[in-house]
């Protein structure tokens, strides 16, 4: 018996039965089975893939010149997010750091919220400032942004 295939003996991968619709003009196509193995894949092909994945194996691993020159590029990409990034941050922590320290009762402030104020009293982790009238308003000594000149507010 010829399968599916058009090799004898081989059959349809379903079963033996194979269904075929015709065309007008009368030429059998496959319905459900596919098209022929010999059409789908040639054996030649099979081999060509073959022979070209054996060609391509890898040559053994060497200490190239584009392993050291990624470690010469790696150190100055370091130090330049040092410069760039780290370093002026550090050095904005430790001026906002000093200003935090250095207030005083009586000092002009302006806050993260942009509020201005005078310092009336002052704890360890909380100010106490006037923004006018009979305000008083109980903020974090974080919160304070930049210390006014004297006289600003009247």
């Amino acid at each position: 018996m010829v399968g599916w295939s058009g090799y004898p003996g081989v059959e349809s991968p379903r079963g033996s039965s194979t269904s075929t619709a015709r065309f007008e003009s009368g030429a059998a196509a496959p319905c459900r089975d596919g098209p022929p193995a010999s059409q789908a894949f040639p054996e030649d092909f099979a081999v060509f893939l073959i022979s070209s994945a054996f060609a391509q194996t890898a040559a053994p691993a060497a200490a190239s010149a584009s392993d050291n020159s990624f470690l010469f590029m790696l150190i100055p990409m370091f130090a330049i997010m040092y410069f760039l990034v780290i370093r002026p941050q550090q050095k904005r922590a430790k001026e906002q750091k000093e200003l935090i320290a250095g207030l005083a009762k009586g000092d002009e402030i302006v806050t993260t919220g942009g509020v201005i104020g005078r310092i009336s009293k002052l704890g360890e982790s909380y100010v106490h400032i006037e923004t006018g009238g009979n305000v008083e308003l109980q903020i974090q000594r974080s919160a304070i942004v930049q210390v006014l000149p004297k006289g600003t507010l009247k």
